[in-house]
């Protein structure tokens, strides 16, 4: 489903260049659930831009879906990230004045669906989350659980190939936490990848596989085993 090879993402200023990742290679398989994990500045938030094609790598190869995503311009990224990646944030990123109906509908326009077609898709994502109830009801009348689950929804409606959730628990208190969790252990069973960024241990360990990044580089295939590499220099140098 997603295989990186050799990712690094340099940011270069006047007066320094930011190794965000180094040399960075990951593979996750379809139906696998996958938790990543690290220290703020380990390099997770450049990780996610670049799986979900928000910004391209300074070298190396990734391949989504088997199709080669690494010289893609920013028409066709778009394109394989509308039809292929549903995104889950951390603050659900609805849109206050419109119901939940209608916030789960905007990305689809922009898929040109037609009405039928979309509301099906609406209502089927709506009734895979518990919300078909308050499709009508807005943001501000759900709890902060529920606008989750509103958010997942909006991200499954468009038949992604896989999930890229960002903090998706980050937000709410532990019983929510859970519950946001139980759904989207259903939503995996069901056949969803997922890629989950967490700084929650106990959330994490409910995936299939834990991994950790470290100054941009993977540390250990669990972070919670007793054995960890050594983690690498400061980020920063001086341009030559």
């Amino acid at each position: 489903m997603l295989e990186m090879k050799e990712i690094s993402r340099v940011y270069r200023t006047d007066l320094v260049e930011t190794h965000a990742l180094r040399e960075l290679s990951l593979s996750v398989d379809t139906g696998e659930f996958v938790a990543v994990t690290g220290p703020s500045g380990s390099g997770k938030t450049t990780f996610l831009n670049i799986a979900g094609l928000l910004e391209t790598a300074t070298s190396g190869e990734y391949s989504l879906d088997g199709t080669d995503v690494s010289g893609l311009n920013d028409n066709q990224r778009s394109r394989i990230r509308n039809e292929k990646i549903g995104f889950i944030f951390q603050s659900f990123n609805l849109i206050p004045d419109l119901n939940i109906f209608d916030n789960v509908d905007v990305p689809l326009r922009y898929r040109g669906f037609d009405g039928a077609e979309r509301r099906g898709r609406i209502e089927k994502a709506l009734d895979q989350v518990g919300l078909a109830a308050r499709m009508k009801h807005l943001p501000s009348q759900l709890s902060g659980g529920q606008q989750q689950r509103a958010a997942i929804a909006r991200a499954l409606a468009g038949g992604p190939s896989f999930l890229l959730a960002d903090e998706p628990t980050g937000n709410l208190d532990s019983l929510m936490a859970r519950q946001v969790m139980d759904l989207l252990e259903k939503i995996n069973n069901e056949g969803t990848t997922i890629v989950m960024v967490t700084h929650d241990p106990e959330l994490a360990r409910r995936a299939h596989r834990n991994v950790q990044l470290l100054d941009g580089q993977l540390a250990s295939p669990d972070p919670f085993s007793a054995s960890q590499s050594t983690p690498i220099e400061a980020d920063l140098q001086p341009v030559a």
